[in-house]
């Protein structure tokens, strides 16, 4: 079985008794983050119900912290474990601080009543969250980001050893998306806590994972790192992306290309043509970029976003061979947009393309 802190063997996972994904075996230590991804409805929120028997299992087993889930009560399993869903539950009559405060039962008595420790406990998570200031609030009277950083204050105070987390982020701005990985990842360095969670931002899980598990169609596809994980062509086999693209150097999607010949020529470099790369394609007007380096950040973008792309390799001068080529492309586009004012020994190319635009005619405002 291994010493993970969770450990999954031969499950198999689905709805009465069907199976949805076979052979599941994954494997979490202390101080890890661990994100699964794929499609919608790939199965991802099934396996985690499945894993914190929300879901009965169809077979296979569960350890956590060596013993068999099966064999454990609620309360042993609560003390290891907590669970932060999307899934909306309507408490009545229960204020937010009431819900986070839910998360020190565990550690009551049979009466269930909090101790002034507890209450610090429970007031420290909502702090956290930056969740204080409507503790007093009916929970269903708050939005759906609000009630998502509720159930992590309540996760939070239930001092879990692992915390299991169904797309955390869905409901969240980018400051609470961040704020909330944020403190997931303080938990992991500080506290050794392990974190099992789906997330669909992509970006997302390559920055904060430390491993990442592919589910595709009936199986568990990948299972390693995230420099194993986010390469574009895998991205683009496990999500099926057809129009557009995914860059894995940028964790970023992009649009199409607008289709047909470029009819504006864009000089650009050391990231500022990437504005006017992206105004045109919304625009939907054909374009061309150059003369771009292969490891100026401009040059991903465009590759993705031009119609066609004059490039030079990294740290070398211009080639008389590559400014000919991006003058004969100029001559065929309407217009020339420069989107920068100084030209190193590097880019010499580049001023002589301005300078020929600008005689041409050609050469049009930002």
């Amino acid at each position: 079985m291994g010493e993970y802190f969770v450990h999954s063997e031969q499950m198999t996972v689905g709805y009465d008794g069907k199976p949805l994904i076979k052979d599941i075996e994954i494997r979490l230590n202390r101080g890890e983050i661990l994100t699964l991804i794929g499609p919608n409805g790939a199965g991802k929120s099934t396996i985690l119900k499945s894993l914190t028997r929300q879901l009965k299992l169809i077979s296979g087993t569960v350890y956590l912290d060596q013993e068999l889930m099966s064999h454990m009560s609620g309360k042993e399993v609560a003390r290891k474990l907590a669970v932060v869903t999307t899934e909306r539950i309507r408490p009545e009559l229960m204020t937010c601080e009431d819900i986070v405060a839910t998360g020190r039962y565990p550690y009551t008595g049979t009466l269930g009543i909090l101790s002034k420790e507890d209450w610090e406990k429970v007031h420290n998570a909502m702090e956290m969250v930056h969740a204080l200031e409507f503790k007093d609030r009916d929970f269903t009277a708050i939005s759906d980001g609000q009630r998502q950083r509720i159930l992590l204050a309540r996760a939070i105070c239930q001092e879990p050893e692992i915390i299991v987390l169904d797309e955390p982020t869905s409901f969240l701005d980018i400051r609470h998306k961040l704020e909330l990985l944020s403190i997931l990842k303080k938990m992991v360095l500080e506290h050794h806590t392990a974190v099992l969670m789906s997330l669909h931002e992509l970006d997302l899980a390559q920055k904060i994972s430390d491993y990442v598990i592919c589910v595709h169609g009936d199986q568990i596809e990948k299972y390693g790192t995230p420099e194993e994980i986010f390469t574009s062509e895998y991205i683009h086999h496990l999500y099926g992306i057809t129009t557009g693209s995914y860059n894995a150097s940028f964790g970023c999607l992009e649009m199409g290309a607008p289709e047909g010949k470029p009819q504006v020529f864009v000089i650009g470099g050391n990231g500022m043509g990437i504005p006017t790369y992206r105004r045109l394609q919304r625009a939907g007007i054909p374009f061309a970029a150059g003369i771009i380096h292969k490891n100026d950040v401009d040059y991903e973008v465009a590759k993705a976003l031009a119609a066609e792309v004059i490039c030079e390799e990294p740290f070398e001068m211009i080639t008389g061979e590559n400014l000919v080529k991006a003058q004969n492309l100029m001559d065929r586009c309407g217009e020339v947009i420069c989107c920068v004012d100084k030209f190193g020994p590097m880019n010499e190319g580049n001023r002589k393309l301005v300078e020929k635009a600008r005689h041409d005619g050609k050469l049009k405002p930002l």
